[in-house]
């Protein structure tokens, strides 16, 4: 079993900084994509940034040029760095795990973090 923990949300003002954090423990053999969603109230959860497991990174329209995704393969950790945040950052962010092996030759599986809230104030 692999469980992700989140950290670092918080209350910020508008044009303020945060950075998650995401911790990847139990069983891993390897992680191939690591990613933040977040979910607005009333709104579906949607994919913010990605990261492989070889550094490649891609971002949704909406955060390039202020949100940061980085990894740590070596700690299984995960993190987003987030500048110039606006009111329309807030919501729930979700750290999730895609394409994990348990073992070498094990199936592909899909874990999530419980979530931390990021509120920005206008």
């Amino acid at each position: 079993q692999v469980q992700l923990v989140e950290s670092g949300g918080g209350l910020v003002q508008a044009g303020g900084s945060l950075r998650l954090s995401c911790a990847a423990s139990g069983s891993i053999f390897s992680i191939n994509f690591m990613n933040w969603y977040r979910q607005a109230p009333g709104k579906q959860r949607v994919l913010v940034a990605t990261i492989t497991s070889g550094g490649s990174t891609n971002y949704a329209d909406s955060v390039k040029g202020r949100f940061t995704i980085s990894r740590d393969n070596a700690k299984n950790t995960l993190y987003l760095q987030m500048n110039s945040l606006k009111p329309d950052d807030t919501a729930v962010y979700y750290c999730n795990a895609a394409g994990v092996r348990v073992m070498k030759y094990s199936n592909y599986e899909n874990y999530w973090g419980q979530g931390t809230q990021v509120t920005v104030s206008s």
